[in-house]
């Protein structure tokens, strides 16, 4: 939500992006999640941006563990869900990446934190299993507050949930 520490993280984005980029953006705040979106617009400051993320990309696996865990975390927290569904037996985190460049990345990354994973369909990695479950809730985790989308026609749920909330609950399925 949309609260006292989002407005103090959007100051200090304003204030990094000032030093790179002199404009004001633009705000979009979507009512439902509460998300603040900042939006830059200029065919300059794209590809600048696009230059450094291919940058980071074959630079990241030789930076230090701190820069790699806060890689996977942003990644998971984005573009991976936590699939928990205890009838079925399913605990299982899946990220989700059309660029297989970056999904060969985040499975190298995730093994130099001792965790295991496989590429499953054309652009999904899966990590599964108690201790790789374990090892990614020690190591990488989810940001708190970043929650699944309950409003979608597919949801299992039918409410918001944290990421966070159904990686311990599947983590503590293994114990029944």
């Amino acid at each position: 939500n949309y609260n006292n520490r989002n407005v103090t993280l959007v100051k200090r984005v304003e204030r990094l992006m000032r030093a790179l980029y002199p404009f004001k953006p633009k705000y979009y705040l979507n009512p439902v999640t509460g998300v603040l979106r900042i939006s830059y617009y200029n065919v300059v400051l794209g590809s600048y941006v696009k230059k450094k993320a291919e940058q980071l990309l074959k630079e990241i696996d030789g930076l230090q563990l701190p820069m790699q865990r806060a890689f996977l975390r942003a990644f998971f927290d984005d573009e991976g869900c936590m699939g928990y569904r205890p009838k079925e037996h399913v605990r299982q985190i899946r990220g989700y990446q059309k660029n297989l460049a970056i999904l060969d990345t985040v499975n190298k990354l995730l093994s130099n934190f001792g965790i295991a994973s496989r590429f499953k369909k054309p652009n999904e990695v899966v990590i599964f299993g108690k201790k790789n479950l374990l090892l990614f809730e020690k190591c990488i985790g989810f940001s708190k507050g970043v929650k699944i989308n309950g409003h979608r026609s597919n949801s299992r749920w039918g409410k918001h949930l944290e990421k966070q909330v159904l990686l311990y609950r599947a983590i503590a399925s293994f114990s029944k």
